[in-house]
C-alpha cells in the first residue's frame, strides 16, 4: 500500500492560517495506529510544522486522516502525556506553548543535568564519540554561512548535546535530558520562526568540544554553563518579545 499524503488543516490563534500536509505510512501491522498517528502529530510539532499555540481538532483529524476518533484520542492523550499539547481556558485542544518562566525552570534542570553529562564525558567519551562531536560542530560552521538554516541548525544543536549526553555512559541521565530536550526543542522551535539568530553556537560548541577532547572537565563544564547561560537569555528574550507582539 502506498504512501498517504493527507493535508491537515490546523485552527491556528483564532483562524484558519494554514494548510499544512502531514504523512501517515501505510497500515504497519506492527504497530498500532494510535502509535503511528501520534509519531506523524510528534514530528510535525517538533519540526515547527504545526506551530506553537495551534489548535487540534479531533473530528478534523479523524476525517483528514480517515480513520476513527479513537486512536486520535490516543495519540493526542500521549502527546499530553509530554506536554506537547495541553488544553485552553475553553478547553481546547493546543500545541504547547512555553512561556518565559517554564524556559527559565527548563535552563535550570538542563545546566544541572549537562554539567554532569559533561564531567562524564571528559572521562569516558570515545574516539569515535569525540570525532562525533567535532563532525557536527564543523557542520554547524559550515552550515551558519547559508540562509535559511535554522531547521538543520536545531538538528545539529540536538545531536551535539545528545552525543556528550551518551557520551558521559550514564543511560538514566540519557533518559532525562531527553524529556528536557523534547520541552527545549518546542521551545527553539517556537522562537527560532521568528528570530534565527537565537541559534548562534558555533563558537560555543566548539569551545565545548575542545575542552571534552583534552578531558579537562573544569574548562568542559565552565564552557558549558557559559553557553547554557548565552542560549538561556538569547532564548527567554525571544519569548517576552513574542509575548509583547502577541499583547
Amino acid at each position: 500500500m502506498a504512501v498517504s499524503i493527507l493535508a491537515i488543516r490546523i485552527w491556528a490563534v483564532g483562524s484558519w492560517e494554514e494548510s499544512l500536509t502531514l504523512s501517515l505510512s501505510s497500515i504497519q501491522r506492527s504497530r498500532s495506529l494510535h502509535e503511528q498517528i501520534y509519531e506523524t502529530l510528534r514530528s510535525s510539532i517538533l519540526s515547527g510544522e504545526i506551530p506553537s499555540g495551534s489548535r487540534l481538532i479531533e473530528t478534523q483529524l479523524s476525517e483528514q486522516l480517515q480513520v476513527s476518533r479513537t486512536p486520535i484520542r490516543e495519540a493526542i492523550r500521549q502527546l499530553q502525556r509530554e506536554t506537547l499539547v495541553t488544553t485552553d481556558p475553553q478547553g481546547n485542544l493546543r500545541v504547547a506553548k512555553v512561556s518565559a518562566a517554564d524556559a527559565e525552570q527548563l535552563y535550570d534542570c538542563r545546566i544541572a543535568l549537562e554539567q554532569l553529562a559533561i564531567e562524564s564525558a571528559c572521562r569516558h567519551a570515545s574516539p569515535d564519540q569525540l570525532r562525533e562531536l567535532e563532525a557536527i560542530v564543523v557542520q554547524a560552521e559550515q552550515l551558519a554561512a547559508q540562509p535559511q538554516h535554522s531547521a538543520q541548525m536545531l538538528d545539529l544543536d540536538y545531536r551535539f548535546h545528545r552525543t556528550i549526553a551518551e557520551s558521559s555512559g550514564n543511560g538514566w541521565l540519557v533518559f532525562l535530558l531527553e524529556q528536557v530536550f523534547n520541552q527545549m526543542t518546542l521551545l527553539r522551535v517556537q522562537t527560532t520562526r521568528q528570530n534565527p539568530s537565537v541559534l548562534e553556537i558555533r563558537v560555543e560548541h566548539r569551545q565545548v568540544y575542545e575542552a571534552i577532547a583534552q578531558q579537562n572537565a573544569e574548562v568542559a563544564i565552565a564552557a558549558m554553563r557559559e553557553h547554557l547561560e548565552a542560549s538561556r537569555q538569547r532564548v527567554i528574550e525571544q519569548v517576552k518579545i513574542d509575548v509583547g507582539k502577541e499583547g
